[in-house]
């Protein structure tokens, strides 16, 4: 009977183990279906403006703790951000035909389960800056709110690219603040370049939503102004950030390797803009995805090589 009860617990705590592997697989999968959703792979965007934000603060190389909190802060924040606007969109992916097999339209996730992984980033985001300094704490509420409401600007002002810019250049901002504690004139210099940087490309980006947007009261300046005068705006747009780019280095007294690296970025915009045309939209996500990548990458990278070999 003893044996009996002995083999039979077994079976019960084997049946829970397996039970509880399978809600791990689960909920794994679950995250890797977020992580997926919000395109963890384009952090790449802004998270090189923020190290190059954290360089020119420090003028050399700040902590390894300090790039540490940077970095969880900037995933924290574009977590929330990629998140909200994900469950905030959600009825309008579902009927755009580019966009209705993301996770959330599909089923593949919750909206509870998107706006759990929303909390848990901003929180993410808090407590980072909590560990770098009083400003950056005081300021990460408001910079959620910016990220937050950005997601309701294209349905009612096509200066949605706007706001979005305005979000995205808190990365080199914020990361400015959390070295040094204080913005420079410098600082916003260098703001204002990645404001017109994520402008003038999501311009470009919002070129191929144009009769959607249209058909479904939805706010752009490609809706707006058509292909032709979009990519012109997107081209002044780019041409002010390549200027602020070169002004840093005055202002800042860097060397040729900073001003190498902003002329070589400087030929990746150009080269950019002759893969979009108006009659040939068909390299569009190579535009978007590669280029502005390497962009932000070569940016950050002649900007690390300025300082370590001066």
């Amino acid at each position: 009977m003893e044996q009996e009860e002995v083999v039979r617990s077994g079976k019960v705590k084997s049946a829970i183990w397996r039970f509880e592997l399978i809600e791990d697989r689960i909920m794994l999968k679950k995250i890797a279906i977020i992580l997926e959703m919000i395109k963890f792979e384009h952090t790449v965007f802004a998270l090189p403006f923020a190290f190059t934000g954290a360089l020119l603060a420090a003028r050399g190389l700040p902590s390894w703790q300090t790039i540490l909190w940077i970095t969880i802060a900037m995933f924290g924040a574009r977590s929330a951000a990629m998140g909200f606007n994900r469950w905030a969109d959600r009825y309008i992916d579902a009927k755009n035909p580019r966009t209705k097999s993301r996770a959330l339209p599909m089923g593949l996730v919750t909206p509870r389960q998107v706006i759990a992984f929303t909390l848990a980033s901003s929180a993410l985001l808090i407590i980072a800056a909590s560990m770098l300094n009083p400003l950056s704490l005081y300021l990460s509420p408001l910079a959620l709110v910016l990220l937050f409401f950005y997601s309701f600007t294209k349905r009612f002002t096509f200066f949605s690219h706007v706001f979005l810019g305005l979000a995205i250049s808190g990365a080199p901002l914020g990361a400015w603040i959390a070295v040094i504690g204080k913005l420079e004139v410098p600082a916003i210099v260098l703001g204002i370049a990645v404001l017109l940087w994520l402008v003038g490309f999501d311009i470009m980006y919002a070129l191929q939503d144009i009769e959607f947007d249209r058909g479904e009261g939805l706010h752009s300046i490609p809706q707006r102004f058509g292909i032709r005068h979009s990519l012109w705006i997107a081209r002044a747009a780019h041409a002010v950030t390549m200027t602020a780019l070169f002004w840093l280095a005055s202002l800042l007294s860097l060397g040729w390797i900073y001003v190498l690296g902003v002329f070589i970025s400087l030929c990746l915009i150009v080269y950019e803009h002759t893969l979009v045309r108006e009659d040939d939209l068909s390299k569009l996500n190579f535009a978007f995805f590669n280029m502005n990548g390497y962009i932000s990458l070569t940016v950050f990278f002649f900007t690390l090589l300025d300082k370590v070999f001066r």
